[in-house]
């Protein structure tokens, strides 16, 4: 049983900053931030869980089984997240490259404390027995400046931080060569080839350093994720997967143009990505894919798709999204929902599980969380997930940050151009981290 509280406040700008200071006191903690970008499908402006009651974490072995199992017992609002590596729970396959940040596989945790932002209203809810806690709470949120020290390690933030390529140029471009045989030969139509960027015996502020990239990236699916002493520090514009009722939606990206300033040739850069054969043909089939996946609970003929290869833009980015919806019966469980449709298609490629065979003997590094989705369910099944992407992850205990960007592949790749792109992807990271 919850408690519910409300609160107005005269900024909620301000009181989200205050909030997510507040919170880094605690050892788990989920903060959602749709930063008021204009959308159709947002619950909330923002969402902060914190101090677990209940958790669970495992590896991917029976991870969906046992995700069910939690979500059936606990019957209440969990956070939490999904990384790339549970597609070995869903299909024969296996991960065994390089794992530098040790996230496990899939956790999620029931919050003691929830704050819930619409518009200058909050809706606060706090577990049984610790609601007498909620007024002392809310002073401290409101007076939050000694909060603030547990997350100032200003002087660590240093301009030394060295990134380090896990793929050099060269190599890259000899496993497109690898990609596009694979393509040509018919083993698979397009697939999403990522390479990580990363730096060693570092220490940098999580919260600080997540403010930095949400300022100048300000996404729609904006994480800040705290379990124990590993980070996820993400400015993701991509939803993958919502359920409202029995409608389920979701929003695949594919296609990528940079922004200009100058405002004629930025209207230019996204005319010219609207108009992209190559661009258009990598989201088409990723539409194909999610059609194909989401048809597996769906109502016979309810699979319809809303946007196809609409240009919406970010502060850093224009990007190529469609909008798949369908419709399922009210006695379909939500894991199986997620699990029929994991890893998201925009991640994989096409047929799916050919393409994360060549991904995973391609690759240099495990993507566990990168790739990944992170979101919640509440009480009443419904759900909404994010997909990880342009995204720090920190292992404050190895002094390990790391950043991945990636690409679909097609026939029509260009080698130079689908690096450049990464380029492009991982200018907000590499920013942040360097100065």
């Amino acid at each position: 049983m919850r408690t519910t509280f409300f609160h107005k406040t005269k900024s909620s700008k301000f009181f989200k900053s205050q909030l997510l200071t507040w919170a880094q006191q605690f050892d788990d903690a989920v903060w959602l931030d749709s930063n008021n970008y204009d959308q159709n499908h947002s619950n909330y402006d923002a969402v902060l869980a914190v101090d677990a009651f209940t958790s669970i974490q495992t590896d991917f072995y029976d991870g969906f089984e046992k995700l069910k199992e939690y979500q059936n017992h606990t019957k209440d609002w969990i956070f939490g997240y999904l990384t790339y590596d549970l597609k070995n729970d869903v299909e024969a396959l296996s991960s065994n490259n390089f794992d530098g940040l040790g996230f496990p596989d899939l956790y999620f945790f029931q919050p003691k404390k929830l704050f819930l932002i619409k518009d200058n209203q909050v809706e606060i809810q706090y577990l049984k027995g610790v609601e007498d806690e909620f007024e002392e709470d809310l002073k401290n949120i409101c007076h939050c400046e000694e909060f603030r020290l547990l997350s100032n390690k200003r002087d660590n933030l240093s301009n030394d931080i060295k990134i380090k390529l896990r793929i050099h140029k060269d190599e890259y471009f000899e496993k497109i060569g690898h990609m596009l045989a694979h393509i040509q030969r018919g083993d698979i139509y397009e697939a999403n080839f990522c390479q990580e960027f990363y730096a060693e015996n570092t220490v940098i502020s999580p919260l600080e350093t997540y403010n930095k990239l949400n300022t100048i990236s300000n996404p729609p699916f904006a994480t800040f994720l705290k379990h124990q002493d590993k980070y996820l520090l993400s400015a993701s514009p991509e939803r993958y997967l919502k359920k409202k009722g029995n409608t389920i939606i979701s929003q695949p990206i594919k296609g990528t143009a940079k922004r200009s300033d100058n405002l004629e040739e930025d209207k230019l850069l996204k005319d010219e990505l609207l108009k992209d054969e190559k661009e258009r043909s990598e989201n088409i089939m990723i539409v194909d894919l999610v059609r194909n996946d989401l048809s597996k609970t769906a109502i016979k003929g309810s699979v319809k798709v809303e946007e196809l290869c609409k240009i919406y833009t970010f502060d850093q980015v224009h990007q190529m999204i469609s909008t798949v919806t369908s419709k399922v019966k009210e006695d379909t469980h939500p894991v199986d929902v997620i699990k029929s449709t994991f890893p998201m298609g925009s991640m994989t490629g096409a047929p799916k599980i050919s393409a994360m065979k060549i991904i995973e003997d391609l690759e240099e590094t495990k993507r566990g969380l990168y790739s990944g989705a992170v979101g919640y369910f509440s009480p009443n099944g419904d759900f909404d997930f994010n997909v990880i992407i342009r995204s720090i992850l920190y292992n404050e205990t190895k002094k390990y940050v790391s950043y991945s960007v990636g690409g679909a592949i097609t026939a029509k790749s260009n080698p130079l151009k689908e690096y450049e792109e990464c380029l492009v992807k991982a200018k907000a990271m590499r920013t942040v981290l360097e100065h």
